[in-house]
């Protein structure tokens, strides 16, 4: 079994600060981060009325979610029975 290698990135403060806006909890990591982005850039590329349809979603949804508005895993297993 092949363990993903990890690497250290060198980032500007402002580019840490910039990366900490797309947090959508405090514990995300920037790797959860950066692979956020990155699926976002590649959206805006490939398909670019798609993207602005995901990036208003992910604009409603980050607002849900600092509004306190969202379920937990567990309480998303107990209504659907799992």
């Amino acid at each position: 079994m092949r363990m993903d290698v990890i690497t250290t990135l060198k980032i500007h403060e402002n580019t840490k600060r910039d990366l900490d806006q797309f947090r959508e909890y405090k514990n995300e990591s920037y790797d959860e981060v950066i692979k956020k982005v990155v699926f976002i850039a590649k959206t805006c590329k490939a398909e670019p009325e798609l993207s602005q349809e995901t990036i208003q979603a992910i604009e409603k949804a980050r607002e849900r979610i600092k509004k306190g508005k969202f379920l937990t895993e567990s309480e998303a297993r107990k209504r659907l029975g799992l």
